[in-house]
């Protein structure tokens, strides 16, 4: 059995990548009372992270590695904070969406306060070197990486925002993935092209 091409790795993180977007717009519409909060979209707003995590894995191959040690860098602190805001997203969408404000409280004073913090931190630093790389790389829209990096603040320090602009940055980073996942998806084509052997013609 073949490994899959280039070309099929580089849509797989695409599709993930639009998965990861429309769940952020879910997300976005769930906080902002435009549907209703219910078991599955609290069980799926996770969901926008894992995704995620195939989509900067598709963009560190098909772009930023060409950074060298900082594209990388800046990859593994993303992938590393992304993976630990999966664990915060589960937390605050199916632990503290069933608990008092009071109880929340006292276990944000706690440790589980630090280790939301410092996951939320990383998500930033890691989601603004990582654009960094993006832009250095020169090959993503820098539109869409732009968008990806704004949304992302208000959404890392969405204890310390109003509620608009944390949905405002979900919408952000929603539409900014979304673009850098279509082009992929055209790159991923274009790919598929020039590596597809001639055939001869008797």
């Amino acid at each position: 059995m073949s490994a899959p091409s280039t070309a099929t790795l580089y849509r797989i993180a695409a599709y993930a990548g639009i998965g990861s977007g429309l769940v952020l717009l879910i997300n976005a519409a769930k906080r902002s009372g435009l549907i209703p909060v219910t078991a599955a979209t609290q069980l799926i707003a996770p969901l926008a992270q894992v995704l995620a995590l195939a989509l900067i894995a598709g963009l560190y191959f098909a772009y930023t590695r060409r950074t060298g040690t900082f594209g990388l860098t800046a990859y593994l602190l993303n992938a590393g904070a992304l993976a630990a805001l999966v664990g915060v997203e589960f937390v605050i969408n199916l632990v503290f969406a069933e608990l008092p404000a009071n109880t929340i409280a006292e276990l944000r004073a706690g440790p589980l306060g630090i280790a939301l913090t410092v996951a939320s931190i990383s998500f930033l630093l890691g989601t603004l070197a990582f654009a960094v790389a993006l832009l250095m790389a020169r090959k993503a829209p820098a539109a869409a990486v732009t968008l990806y990096a704004l949304g992302a603040v208000p959404v890392a320090l969405r204890a310390a925002v109003p509620e608009w602009a944390l949905n405002a940055g979900l919408v952000a980073m929603a539409v900014g993935i979304g673009w850098l996942s279509v082009r992929m998806l055209r790159d991923a084509s274009t790919h598929a092209e020039t590596t597809t052997p001639a055939v001869a013609v008797a």
